[in-house]
């Protein structure tokens, strides 16, 4: 048996974890950081880096007490913030020197497909999907660490356009909780909002149109995102029950689409947006493929996951560097 400990400072979420086997989590701890971004309408580069200083090693103490002794430091090195990621690589490395132990650099996006393999065994090949505030994309996956992009985001991630639709409706950070409250009770076809399509690459995404139609609607053609709203609170629910119908049901489209190129055993999903109940809905009422969500608790950022993936590889490294962005072709 073999104890991981993972850490996770890639964003605005400090997190600790130790988990066996890749599978059996032991202790999973997340410090959240929403609160203190909120009044930023998005997280704040420098202040989620200090915000990891104070909680980072109070978690690592609390996670140790539990376990005893760790096998394995596992710490996502990007993609992410430069400042908060270097807290996170700097805190493993010296870990790593002072207990003797193995350090390896985990891609925090490839987590979280990951995440949704953490009670089950996965059969290959397989699709998997992230959907999150930073990252969306579409993966063939043959193993656990063998993958090939086949879509990507060209602009926002799903997360992100959820955030600023949100914003300019005027809901604070994070924005994807609200709109999905918001839009319970709207009609999702009041308005003809379309995920955006890139001209060639047919699995690739494009939010940025669907969040420009969404601000000419509230605000008028031409308009910024400071200019007053021109329709009234009600129909602002017909507004984010359209947007979100938009944005996941061209998740869906292209994630099938993406499927039916190889001989697909499954649909494995991660990321924050994973939580969003109407997409759960439009995936099962539409897919054909089994589909694996992550337990829950490792939906959005957490160590777990790094924990859980820095178990599969290889690539020990004394000298683990961060890296805000990290290429996804294996």
């Amino acid at each position: 048996m073999k104890k991981v400990l993972g850490i996770e400072t890639s964003c605005d979420e400090t997190a600790v974890a130790v988990v066996e086997d890749g599978e059996k989590i032991l202790v999973n701890l997340v410090a959240s950081q929403a609160k203190i971004h909120e009044n930023y309408g998005g997280v704040f580069p420098e202040i989620a880096s200090r915000q990891h200083i104070d909680r980072l090693l109070p978690l690592v103490e609390e996670a140790m007490a539990e376990v005893g002794s760790i096998d394995l430091i596992a710490v996502a090195n990007g993609p992410g913030l430069m400042g908060a990621l270097l807290m996170g690589v700097t805190a493993a490395k010296t870990l790593g020197f002072g207990w003797n132990k193995p350090v390896v650099g985990v891609n925090h996006v490839e987590a979280h497909i990951y995440a949704a393999m953490m009670e089950v065994e996965p059969v290959f090949p397989l699709l998997g999907v992230v959907v999150s505030g930073g990252h969306t994309f579409l993966a063939k996956m043959e193993g656990v660490t063998s993958y090939e992009i086949l879509g990507r985001t060209v602009d926002d991630a799903i997360g992100e356009a959820f955030d600023k639709v949100a914003a300019l409706l005027g809901y604070p950070y994070p924005g994807g909780p609200h709109i999905e409250e918001l839009a319970k009770s709207g009609e999702s076809n009041r308005y003809p909002f379309r995920g955006g399509v890139v001209k060639g690459r047919p699995l690739d995404f494009s939010f940025s149109g669907l969040k420009t139609n969404v601000l000419y609607t509230l605000k008028g053609k031409s308009c910024n995102k400071h200019a007053p709203t021109l329709i009234e609170e009600e129909e602002k629910r017909h507004v984010a029950a359209s947007f979100q119908r938009a944005a996941l049901s061209d998740i869906v489209k292209k994630a099938l689409k993406a499927a039916e190129t190889f001989s697909c055993q499954g649909i494995y999903l991660g990321g924050g947006v994973t939580q969003n109940r109407e997409l759960r809905r439009l995936f099962k009422e539409s897919s054909p493929y089994p589909l694996f969500w992550p337990p829950e608790g490792l939906g959005l950022d957490n160590a777990a996951m790094i924990a859980g993936l820095g178990y599969h590889l290889k690539n020990f490294d004394d000298e683990v560097t961060a890296f805000p962005r990290l290429a996804f072709n294996r």
